[in-house]
């Protein structure tokens, strides 16, 4: 009896070592993990404070779509710093997409509450990005709408508003964001689009150029739609 209580607890005592020994591995592997991930998000993003980005997920997802058509870029050719762009494309574009830039965190609570009521009680799909959220996923994800990618892009934004300014990420917004088919950054479209260099974009010429933004692809400020040059009459009237 003595015996067989001995093995009893021998037993447990190796079970208890060995569901110990599980638990530890199982952390160990979770702060290995946490390290890793904070090592390839943190270091991108501080590298990029200082550094130009050079390409972006979207210049070679563009390529591959267009069936790795030379004509579209995989390398960003005309990056202009924020001093040297026109004002007026500068507060074309935070009217147009986030006039609240200043003023937040990262992140419109308002607009994205206002957002997931439109959206549960309507058809439309309706977003709350602000600049800094689509800079974020700009530089460093894809464009698919899913929840890991919402989630990166959550945590991007937070880091590029805690270790960036605010005129770092309007550099980098005005500096890799889609103008048009094959079309990166605003002094490849004002030159495109107008002829000549972006700092010299007039305020009409600005609000143009921002009034395409949601849909750049498809809307265009060659031939604008009546959709588009209400947007840019809007777009002015704020401005001014």
């Amino acid at each position: 009896m003595g015996r067989a209580c001995a093995n009893a607890s021998r037993k447990k005592k190796i079970a208890k070592k060995i569901h110990t020994s599980v638990k530890i591995y199982f952390i160990k592997i979770f702060f290995d993990f946490l390290i890793f991930f904070l090592i390839v998000t943190v270091m991108p993003v501080l590298v990029y404070r200082f550094v130009d980005p050079p390409t972006t997920p979207l210049l070679w997802i563009r390529w591959v779509e267009s069936g790795y058509d030379k004509a579209y870029p995989t390398f960003l050719k005309h990056w202009i710093p924020l001093n040297q762009i026109s004002p007026n494309l500068v507060r074309a574009v935070i009217v147009a997409e986030d006039q609240k830039f200043y003023n937040h965190s990262g992140f419109d609570w308002y607009a994205v509450e206002a957002a997931i009521r439109i959206n549960l009680a309507t058809d439309k799909t309706v977003g709350a990005s602000t600049i800094s959220m689509q800079t974020a996923r700009n530089v460093f994800l894809w464009q698919d709408r899913n929840w890991l990618r919402k989630s990166l892009e959550v945590w991007f934004t937070f880091l590029i508003e805690n270790l960036w300014t605010k005129k770092r990420i309007l550099e980098v917004y005005l500096n890799v964001i889609e103008w048009g088919n094959g079309m990166f950054g605003c002094e490849h479209a004002s030159r495109k689009y107008y002829k000549h260099s972006s700092a010299t974009l007039s305020p009409v010429e600005s609000a143009l150029m921002a009034s395409v933004l949601p849909n750049p692809r498809t809307w265009s400020v060659l031939k604008p739609q009546p959709h588009v040059s209400d947007r840019q009459s809007k777009i002015l009237s704020l401005m001014n």
